[in-house]
């Protein structure tokens, strides 16, 4: 069977998606899930490896459509990341929760949790293609299973 013949617009759609370099943003699916596995390896290097006791988290980015079927506008998809108080844990510092005085416990998360975090805690870092931040170990709040069990917004 014949492939249909492209137009000329959809043809340089499809050669700027084929050419477009790995970022940030491939981490998230459209239903606003992490996946760390999506992420190239490159990206994941220019991420900052957290010095001492800071932790680097990817903040929850939520559905690029609401509940009832409305694609969001990429600005309220913004703005809801940066409201958010959910992160996917990236990188742990060396010094993190080794204060055994001040985390008697042991380590509150690890690589690959998803946290809760004050809303305007830690640094806010601009990388390619997103967002991490960057928290104090202290800062977490707790920990979660899903970020769609916290409301956002």
């Amino acid at each position: 069977m014949e492939q249909p013949k492209l137009t000329a617009l959809e043809e340089k759609r499809r050669d700027k998606i084929a050419n477009t370099p790995p970022t940030l943003d491939d981490a998230y699916d459209e239903d606003g899930n992490v996946d760390i596995t999506n992420i190239h390896a490159d990206v994941l290097d220019r991420v900052p490896c957290p010095t001492g006791w800071r932790i680097a988290i990817l903040p929850y980015r939520g559905a690029k459509t609401s509940k009832g079927g409305i694609l969001l506008a990429e600005e309220t998809q913004k703005r809801a990341q940066l409201a958010t108080n959910c992160g996917y844990v990236l990188r742990v510092g060396d010094l993190a929760y080794s204060d055994e005085t001040k985390f008697p416990a042991g380590p509150w998360c690890k690589v690959g949790d998803w946290i809760i975090f004050g809303r305007y805690a830690g640094s806010r870092i601009q990388i390619d293609g997103g967002e991490i931040r960057l928290l104090n170990d202290d800062e977490v709040l707790g920990l979660i299973n899903d970020p769609k069990d916290v409301l956002h917004m």
